[in-house]
């Protein structure tokens, strides 16, 4: 069906089905009719019915089927993000002035980088689980997501990654600074012995190909001395552990992720004598969820576990605003 794009001069806003916009914001996210109802826990007709009655209201037909999904129209994408923004104010204004951990079953969504998910990660489920045992944790992978976007939408509570704060709309807290360091299995033939810069040149690298790290600093270092190092293979990030343990290949790790690949793998940690700049390792979150109850347990819960991640780490912490 086709509406004309004129809208009504006046609208009764309190005849307004609220449960609608969950409907619209649902399938402007998922892109699809079935998914955003499974999303939010209706059929496929009850979605349709809903769509089709919004299409009446806002005489647009809002979302158009195409071979990619359902595109939004002009009119969709002009309206999706004060509405996402308004059904994000509105689920805080309802939720309780205080968290009960062992009541609540809220869900927490986070984005997490390849260190924290490591690193992190882990101990965080077992704090949080253990001290909210009703509670759900989606845990994302960052990679190439818009962080800053996906924090002022509401997508997500809360990134931890090497991340910058974008402005002065969220709030940032440092909870690691690493450096770099060598991983190798044990009883590498480079195991023993110090690891000059020509040791260095003659060993052969696995590169990390999903970690966002950039180790071109340990080229910069080498050429300099008038050498060069050889990748020979190039891998996705929890795949090189294995790689490592069964392999004459080294790989470069912050050292935090080297300690938990080598408690778990038969892996060794060298520190090599060249200059490693430091991976930061940040919690962003956005203001409007400073003083949420439920946000600071969360916020709360990733501090207690990188403090005690800190301090039983053989690196020296680092101090945090």
């Amino acid at each position: 069906m086709h509406y004309r794009h004129s809208y009504m001069s006046a609208m009764n806003w309190r005849s307004i089905d609220l449960n609608l916009l969950v409907v619209f914001d649902a399938v402007m996210r998922e892109r699809s009719v079935t998914r955003a109802g499974r999303l939010i826990g209706l059929s496929q007709p009850a979605m349709s019915h809903a769509l089709n009655r919004l299409r009446h209201m806002l005489r647009d037909d809002l979302f158009v089927r195409t071979p990619e999904g359902m595109t939004p129209t002009p009119r969709a994408e002009a309206i999706a993000e004060p509405l996402r923004n308004a059904l994000s104010d509105m689920q805080l204004a309802l939720e309780p002035l205080t968290f009960d951990p062992l009541a609540s079953n809220r869900r927490f969504t986070l984005s997490l980088n390849n260190f924290a998910a490591v690193v992190i990660g882990p101990p965080l489920v077992a704090a949080a689980c253990c001290e909210a045992p009703g509670i759900r944790l989606d845990m994302r992978p960052s990679g190439t997501l818009d962080v800053a976007d996906l924090l002022d939408r509401g997508d997500i509570e809360m990134a931890i990654g090497a991340l910058e704060s974008p402005g002065e709309r969220f709030l940032s807290r440092l909870l690691f600074e690493d450096p770099f360091v060598l991983v190798m299995r044990r009883g590498h033939p480079a195991s023993n012995g110090p690891l000059s810069a020509e040791t260095l040149a003659r060993l052969r690298y696995l590169e990390i190909s999903s970690s966002g790290e950039d180790t071109s600093f340990l080229d910069r270092w080498l050429a300099v001395r008038g050498l060069a190092r050889e990748v020979v293979v190039r891998g996705p990030y929890l795949s090189t552990r294995v790689i490592l343990a069964q392999s004459d290949l080294v790989a470069i790790f912050s050292r935090r992720v080297a300690e938990v690949f080598a408690r778990r793998f038969p892996l060794e940690i060298r520190e090599p004598d060249f200059d490693s700049p430091m991976v930061r390792t940040l919690m962003l979150c956005h203001r409007r969820l400073e003083g949420h109850p439920a946000h600071r347990w969360l916020r709360d819960q990733v501090v207690a576990v990188s403090d005690a991640l800190a301090a039983s780490s053989p690196m020296m912490d680092v101090d945090t605003p």
